[in-house]
Parts: structure tokens; sequence; C-alpha cells
């Protein structure tokens, strides 16, 4: 069981210090399975804050959403602290972040929250429908519980589970300031990458063909974009006109060169929190894309990124001994 109020009074007692200015969290979504980010301004605001299996959303991505705009004309930046409540993938995110410089060590108060697994929604919605009332969860004896309506549903894990969590290495924050909670021993200690080698076991035209009616789909609605923590450029390439990289079009090549572009912006740095594919509105299977760029830079250069605050990028990372057999 979650302690709540030992997270609220976490949160009262940070969002007081002179130094911090706000605190983002969970709370309450207003209908089903969702819930909503939650800034605390205030020490009785936190008495919304929630963390149970229904908290997918990585909160990294508000360090430079909410704190890279503009200050208007005449007014001073807030230099004060945000305080952020993360999972053990989005302290990954964190950390990839200081290492690119993205933001600063001393700009965050990190609370750590270790994570038994949160839950797709689309598993269990196929299981109990859509309901219109505020659903809750928590976790309970290696089970997860749902409050419904009309009383209780219980679900061991790997039926709802979201497909990162059934592989997760790094439950437990790698990085934090404040511990809430108890550590949690990971699912796998390795990632074998079985999805990624189904897909390199089929032949050249079998894989087109699988990809081909995958971004077929794609509607560039950018919120795979929007989501990710790590796609934070002011200036997004993928935006541009003039020069015009990728067109406006939505069709299989405009579409191909926007999804393998990400991709490739991502290698060694996507953290593997599955925010957007979480987020897709047509079920577009984008880990597979990432997790394959994982696996050739953990096999040519054994880099992971978002586990040392004090590594380098991947690309600025030479060593004498990296592999070459993959040159040309």
């Amino acid at each position: 069981m979650v302690d709540l109020e030992n997270l609220r009074t976490i949160a009262k007692e940070t969002i007081s210090r002179e130094d911090v200015k706000y605190f983002i969290g969970w709370r309450e979504g207003t209908y089903g399975f969702s819930v909503s980010p939650h800034f605390v301004r205030e020490p009785a605001e936190a008495d919304k804050l929630i963390f149970s299996p229904l908290c997918s959303n990585n909160l990294a991505t508000y360090l430079t959403l909410a704190e890279k705009l503009p200050v208007p004309r005449g007014q001073e930046p807030d230099t004060r602290k945000v305080a952020l409540m993360v999972k053990g993938c989005d302290s990954r995110a964190v950390v990839q972040l200081l290492v690119e410089r993205g933001i600063e060590r001393e700009q965050v108060v990190v609370i750590g929250c270790p994570c038994q697994g949160v839950i797709d929604t689309k598993k269990v919605e196929q299981l109990l429908g859509q309901p219109e009332n505020v659903v809750r969860a928590r976790w309970e004896k290696g089970k997860i519980i749902c409050q419904l309506p009309d009383g209780e549903k219980e679900f061991i894990k790997e039926e709802v589970l979201a497909q990162k969590c059934l592989k997760c290495r790094y439950p437990n924050p790698v990085i934090y300031d404040i511990l809430f909670g108890e550590k949690v021993e990971p699912w796998c200690q390795e990632e074998d990458f079985q999805e990624v080698k189904e897909i390199e076991g089929l032949t050249l035209q079998e894989r087109w063909d699988y990809w081909q009616e995958k971004f077929s789909s794609c509607i560039r609605c950018y919120s795979c974009r929007n989501v990710c923590p790590l796609c934070y450029c002011e200036d997004c390439i993928l935006d541009r006109l003039n020069p015009t990289w990728i067109n406006r079009s939505v069709n299989i090549s405009e579409n191909t060169a926007f999804q393998l572009s990400r991709a490739f912006h991502l290698a060694g740095r996507c953290i593997e929190c599955g925010e957007c594919e979480r987020v897709c509105p047509v079920n577009i299977p984008l880990m597979k894309l990432n997790k394959k760029l994982s696996k050739a830079v953990k096999e040519m250069f054994d880099f992971e990124p978002g586990l040392d605050p004090e590594a380098k990028p991947l690309q600025a990372s030479y060593r004498p001994d990296d592999k070459e057999d993959f040159i040309l």
C-alpha cells in the first residue's frame, strides 16, 4: 500500500521551502483510468497528490516544457527549484537531461518513487470497458486492484501492466533527493530485446511491409514528439519549412522520414519510458524502433543512457577500445 499521507507531507514540506517554486506530481483525472499532472504551489494543494498504478505520465517532460518558456518583458526569471516526482524510468530522463545540460542539477529537487509497474490503459479497457466515472487503482500483494463504481476488480500484474514494465530493469529511481516508499525488485536484470529480434528475423521485404503498414496509419499529430522528455529542441528540424527537410504531407514517404528521423535523434538518448507509444492514437509500436537503436548502441558501444549524471553523451564518449567492426 502507498502511504499517501507521507507523500503529501513530503510535498507540503518541500513546497514550503523558500528555494522551491512548485512541486510536480500526479492527481486524479476527470474520468476513467486517466490521471493528470498536478502543479502544487501551495501546501494545501498537496492533498490532491496521488501515486498509483495509473501514474504513467513521465513528468520529466515539464522540466523543459514549463521551464524554457520566454520570460515576459520587464520580468526577471524565477530561478527557484522545481520539485518533481519520478518513477524509475522517469528518473533516467532527468539524468539524461543533466548529461545533455538541458537542465542543471541545482534547478531540481527529485522525489524518487519506487514503482511496481503502471497500468496499460488500453489493456485494462479491453477487459473492463471505458468507465465514465473516475477509477482508482492500487498495488497490493503483487496484484493490482482497481476500484470501480460497482466494486473492486483484482488483476495479476501481467494482465494489465504496460509492456515496458514487464521488462523493467530500473523500477527504482537512479537519482533522487528524497525517496518516497520502499525500493522494489526489478522485473528482470538484462534486456533481451526479444521484440527487436523478432523483427530482425524477418526478410528485408517483410520488414519493409511491416513498417509500411504501421507508418501508413500515422496521422502526424506529433504526440510522440511532444510527450517525449528528450525531444526538447527549441527549433525542431522536423518543423522547418525553409529549408524543408520533411514535408507536412501525410503519406507513407513523409511519415517514414519523420519516424525514422526522430528515432535516430533518440539513438543513445531514449530512456525507454514508452510515453511515445502510450500516447500514439493509432497504436504504432514506436518502442520497437527505439529499442532497435538501443540494441545497436549497447552492442557497439556498451552504452546505456540515463544512468550516470556524470557521464558524457554517447557521441561525446569516445573510447579507444570501442569496437570498430561495424565501420565499412
